[in-house]
Parts: structure tokens; sequence; C-alpha cells
């Protein structure tokens, strides 16, 4: 049973922006913190933004930071990656993640700490 699916992904031109959505059940939704993580082609995933279940907290890979912006609405169990300002070393599957209930407002910044994983969602930024 698919409970995480992302979308949003696609081909854009360096300097571009795309926003990823990543619609959850409501079951592995409310009360976690999420995240997103990448993974490029020959490497690690690697951890790119998080927040808590709140949306009081965010946190980024020092990478992505003043670019992406991760948002959540918990109305309709959906959160966001709005990126920005694109570049060639952004390009990688990205996925959604939720880790089990935490209702801290302390957002994990590695994998060990999610268990529920979206299938994933491609982006590729030309130069």
């Amino acid at each position: 049973q698919v409970q995480l699916v992302e979308s949003g992904g696609g081909l854009v031109q360096a300097g571009g922006s795309l926003r990823l959505s990543c619609a959850a059940a409501l079951g592995i939704f409310r009360y976690r913190a999420m995240g997103w993580f990448r993974q490029a082609p020959g490497k690690e995933r690697e951890f790119v933004a998080g927040i808590s279940w709140s949306g009081t907290s965010t946190s980024y890979a020092d990478s992505v930071k003043g670019r992406f912006t991760i948002t959540r609405d918990n109305a309709k169990n959906t959160m966001y990656l709005q990126m920005n300002s694109l570049k060639a070393e952004d390009t990688a599957d990205y996925y959604c993640a939720a880790t089990n209930t935490d209702v801290t407002d302390v957002v994990p910044i590695t994998s060990q700490r999610y268990d529920h994983w979206g299938q994933g969602t491609q982006v590729t930024v030309s130069a």
C-alpha cells in the first residue's frame, strides 16, 4: 500500500524553479516529522530538508539553504519543497519521508530516523 506519493519533478534549466509535493495517507502524516532526501547517480542518499510535525521547525542542508523552502499543509496531508535557483548539482531522485510519531519540534536529519518512504520523483537540471 503506497502511503507517500511524490510529484512535481521534471526537467528544468539551471536557474529555474520546481515545486515538489508529497501527499501522505493521514495515518503517516499527522504528528510526524517529514523530510526530503535526494540521491544522485553514483552517490549516497542525502538529507535535503526537514520539517517538524507542527511546521514550527525546519532544517536544511547547507547546499540548499536560501534556495529551497519546505512547508507542510496538515489539513491536506501534504508536504512541499519549493526549489528555486536550481543548479545542475541539484539533479537527483527526490524522496519524501516520514518518521514515526514525533511531536517534538526537533527535525531529524539522518535517514535512519525516517520510517516511511515514497517512491521518489526525478529532478533534472540542465546546465
